[in-house]
């Protein structure tokens, strides 16, 4: 049988990123993880936050563990402009949308920014993207930049205008997307001339 410490790297080795918590959900004692990081057979990623050394834990690390702990909610906003490459910047908040009257946990890590949504503009237009085993739940690009000029009063309107732009230059979405998109959210016609702009730039 294996001894507790090898249990304990193997299960790190299936979930990449452990928390405390879950070795102890696991019946695994958490004072193995301390031990092993300060051995330097795990390293401390975050504050309780630790992987193994070299672990593919990847630059989207803070996505899978707020996903974790908000397991209905969608990356929104900046984040999705992030996500999908549309911007190098990371913002140091992560945008989540969830229901209106949904419960919100306190995060210690990463910090996290709640978008209230409701009704069709929060249930479609989500994709899945398996990251280091996790489903991670991201609005589409085209709703992406549908949401920035919805919500354009807390990002701006120059980065729902850069993402539209950003999105049409490297083929992230259609204009029938784009479109669909913003009726959902509402925003036909502010977006329209904007698209308009850019399909004959």
């Amino acid at each position: 049988m294996a001894t507790k410490r090898q249990q304990v790297i193997d299960f790190m080795n299936k979930k990449s990123l452990v928390r405390p918590r879950d070795l102890v959900a696991m019946g695994l004692p958490k004072d193995y993880l301390y031990q092993l990081a300060k051995k330097g057979v795990v390293e401390r990623v975050s504050r309780g936050l630790y992987s193994l050394p070299g672990g593919d834990i990847s630059e989207w690390a803070s996505f899978v563990e707020a996903q974790r702990r908000v397991p209905k909610g969608v990356f929104c906003l900046l984040s999705a402009l992030a996500f999908h490459k549309f911007t190098t910047q990371n913002p140091h908040e992560l945008w989540i949308a969830i229901a209106n009257k949904a419960w919100r946990p306190e995060i210690d890590y990463p910090p996290v920014r709640f978008i209230a949504m409701s009704g069709v503009a929060l249930d479609n237009c989500i994709e899945a993207h398996v990251i280091n085993g996790v489903d991670i739940r991201v609005y589409s690009a085209a709703k992406t930049v549908a949401d920035c000029f919805k919500f354009r009063s807390r990002v701006g309107l120059d980065v729902a205008i850069e993402a539209l732009k950003e999105g049409w230059r490297h083929k992230k979405f259609t204009m029938d997307e784009l479109m669909h998109c913003a009726e959902l959210c509402r925003v036909a016609n502010v977006i329209q001339p904007y698209a308009e702009s850019v399909v004959h730039s």
